[in-house]
């Protein structure tokens, strides 16, 4: 069969050369020659179902750019080493657009598996300013956001009401509250996702951010690791684990195991994205009716999250790159990005939609997200990211378990990204 597609390409090249006609960048084995055509849509898996009727409504309107769903692993990990495998089959890739994490787009543009975009193309004034940052790598687009998230500090309102305390503002209120409060209640004090994963990188970018630190600069080029923020922020963390208010068993939390500790009512602190909140309050929860959401504490007031979510980008190798670029304005637009949170519980990119009266009424924490987003900052951008996340994780793993102090951890991290950076 190969050879056969292989013979029918060359035949297609020699008509073409023939009669003139300059394709225009589209791989030609299917559909017309104007780039429109059936299209492919890789993603992780979708655990709500939402992502399957939107494309039926693209598909009943442009039944000539049909698009077919492929749903990869739920884990950011392995969608990552699937579609990293995929795309380095070159023109044989049977992904055309990719629902990719947004620490991912550096890597991917530098990879040359994904193409630049026309910014103009694109509503991009009417997104929260910080999530274009995302979609961008070496001062050009190569993806548009299509969701973006921020890290909550979700709490048991119930109990810090008993208490008469307000929720922290600060990591002192926090420590205090979890060291002091929680046992009088039976629970733990304070968790997030701390399993050595992605998770934990990006706790751990959040903690380092918080204190006024950084990574990475200049793009992956410059280690800005090693400083006293970045042992501060650290610190924290293993300081939370060797005193008891973060649960050892936290340090093997990935995003679910930390949500269902907190909706079952095993936790006074959380810290996760917004769809925890959404579970934490349904109706079959043990703590509904009893959940309160701020934005993440830091030394000395309001800490700074790690801009999470999603961008939609199209493989250099696409078979119709105007399809797919007409199929991201449309899972982009208002309407769309509607139902992105109200059938999918997903914060979207569409600055408007936070400040809508009825959506802000059916999940009361968007204004608090609104803010996180607004203040939030993108992970450490690096065409090596995947290397650079674990490390990250390695490393700050061993801080929090006690194998090593943060200080000796902060310099051992600035040696393997220098190491990875070269």
């Amino acid at each position: 069969m190969r050879w056969i597609r292989a013979a029918g390409r060359g035949l297609l090249v020699l008509i073409v050369v023939m009669t003139g006609y300059v394709a225009s960048g589209a791989r030609a084995d299917e559909g017309g020659g104007d780039g429109r055509g059936p299209l492919t849509l890789a993603t992780a898996g979708d655990l709500t179902g939402y992502l399957g009727p939107l494309l039926q409504g693209w598909n009943r309107t442009h039944p000539g750019e049909r698009v077919t769903l492929v749903e990869l692993p739920d884990s950011a990990d392995e969608t990552h080493a699937q579609m990293a495998t995929d795309l380095r089959d070159g023109d044989r890739s049977r992904f055309d657009v990719l629902n990719i994490d947004v620490s991912w787009t550096s890597e991917f543009a530098a990879a040359g598996w994904i193409r630049p975009l026309p910014a103009d193309r694109f509503p991009l004034r009417d997104f929260l300013a910080p999530v274009v940052d995302t979609a961008t790598y070496d001062g050009r687009l190569y993806a548009v956001p299509y969701v973006t998230n921020a890290g909550l500090l979700l709490y048991r309102a119930d109990v810090l009401a008993k208490e008469g305390v307000p929720p922290p503002r600060t990591w002192a209120e926090l420590e205090r509250y979890a060291r002091t409060i929680a046992p009088k209640h039976g629970l733990d004090g304070y968790a997030g996702q701390f399993l050595p994963y992605e998770g934990l990188t990006v706790n751990a970018a959040e903690a380092v951010y918080s204190a006024g630190g950084s990574v990475l600069g200049d793009e992956g080029a410059r280690v800005t690791v090693d400083s006293a923020a970045a042992r501060e922020g650290i610190g924290f963390l293993a300081r939370g684990v060797r005193e008891g208010w973060i649960p050892k068993r936290a340090l093997t939390y990935k995003e679910e195991e930390s949500r269902q500790a907190f909706q079952d009512g095993r936790l006074l602190f959380l810290r996760n994205w917004p769809y925890a909140y959404v579970a934490a309050s349904a109706p079959s929860s043990e703590v509904a009716g009893k959940v309160g959401a701020v934005p993440l504490p830091g030394p000395d007031g309001p800490g700074t999250s790690v801009l999470g979510g999603s961008n939609l980008a199209v493989n250099t190798h696409a078979r119709h790159p105007d399809s797919a670029a007409r199929l991201i304005a449309y899972l982009t637009s208002e309407p769309v990005q509607r139902q992105v949170l109200t059938r999918g519980a997903l914060p979207p990119v569409r600055a408007a939609l936070y400040e809508d009266p009825g959506l802000i009424r059916a999940f009361p924490y968007l204004p608090t997200l609104r803010e996180s987003v607004l203040a939030a900052a993108p992970r450490p951008k690096s065409p090596r990211y995947d290397q650079v996340s674990l490390v990250v994780q390695s490393v700050v793993h061993d801080a929090m378990a006690g194998h090593e102090t943060p200080e000796a951890a902060v310099r051992r991290l600035a040696r393997e990204l220098a190491a990875i950076s070269r």
